[in-house]
């Protein structure tokens, strides 16, 4: 629901009152909400329910400066770690997946498929730390994108970053790896930044 824009940003709400929108008890929503605050979505302030975080463009570039590194580390990781074609499977068929979503025109796939890629590039570079603090902060670049996604030009570029990231790591290319995610992050995050600015989505 904060995803979809349901929950807006500086909106307050009552735990109760999630609750009966969701058909469940406080106490889950309670601790959901704890989860959620812990990613940065939302504020549970105490006998007054919880308040809908916005994310700024500013804010992007913070998030993305952890995210840039953190993933270029794992590239590298996973590339230095001798992986075979069969333990990139999982990686090679979202990129596959990445591909059939834009011959589609089907953005929404797209981005399914893209969270795919990163949460598996994440995973084998295997540091479970990473894997922890990215899956803190990854929801709220989420959250941005899905606001952003049909602002976007149509996301070739990335699709051929992720093959090249897939190969160096396949050739055990650390330094390669490293380098094109990296530099791929980087043009993420001026894209996802320029189009907040560009459109005044200041937050969101």
């Amino acid at each position: 629901m904060i995803f979809s824009g349901e929950l807006p940003a500086g909106s307050d709400h009552l735990e109760s009152e999630l609750a009966e929108r969701l058909g469940m008890s406080r106490t889950p929503v309670h601790e959901a909400a704890l989860m959620l605050q812990g990613q940065g979505l939302l504020e549970v302030r105490p006998r007054k329910g919880v308040r809908i975080l916005p994310v700024s463009a500013e804010d992007m570039r913070e998030i993305y400066d952890v995210l840039t590194e953190l993933e270029s580390l794992a590239a590298e990781r996973a590339a230095e770690a001798g992986h075979s074609a069969r333990d990139l499977a999982a990686l090679d068929a979202a990129i596959r997946d990445m591909d059939l979503a834009l011959k589609h025109d089907d953005r929404e796939a797209w981005a399914r498929a893209d969270d795919r890629f990163h949460a598996e590039l994440v995973r084998l570079g295997g540091n479970m730390r990473v894997v922890a603090i990215v899956g803190m902060i990854a929801d709220q670049v989420r959250r941005a994108r899905a606001v952003t996604l049909f602002m976007r030009p149509l996301p070739v570029q990335s699709n051929e970053d992720h093959r090249a990231v897939h190969d160096a790591i396949l050739a055990g290319d650390a330094e390669a790896a490293r380098r094109i995610h990296r530099a791929h992050c980087q043009q993420a995050r001026d894209m996802l930044t320029g189009l907040l600015e560009r459109h005044r989505l200041r937050s969101l």
